[in-house]
């Protein structure tokens, strides 16, 4: 049973979707899903190997449901720092809207 304000299990999650969907991706997600704490750049990436043929109308939906906490959203803007991008280049990098690097910005970096 879950406890309120608990994440999801992405570890259990991601090896359920490998093993019934994807067993010749195993190998790649590996060295990922041995660590003991997920990040959120681990899940992205994770997603990123496992769901990278999706059509345009998967995309757009699964866009509009995405949501960030705090957290993730400071990792992401320190993977921004770390490899020197302009905000251009980390929405495209994290299939964001430019503004909401600026509003990210705005609010945490300020």
């Amino acid at each position: 049973m879950m406890k309120e304000n608990s994440t999801p299990d992405y570890k259990k999650i991601y090896n359920d979707i490998i093993s019934l969907k994807y067993p010749e991706k195993k190998e790649i997600c590996k060295d990922l899903l041995s660590k003991n704490n997920l990040s959120t750049l681990d899940i992205i990436e994770i997603s990123r190997i496992l769901f990278n043929k999706i059509t345009k109308e998967d995309f757009s939906f699964n866009q509009k449901h995405h949501s960030y906490d705090r957290s993730a959203i400071i990792e992401i803007l320190e993977y921004q720092k770390k490899n020197k991008l302009n905000n251009s280049e980390l929405a495209r990098h994290f299939n964001l809207s430019r503004n909401t690097v600026t509003k990210w910005k705005n609010r945490f970096l300020v």
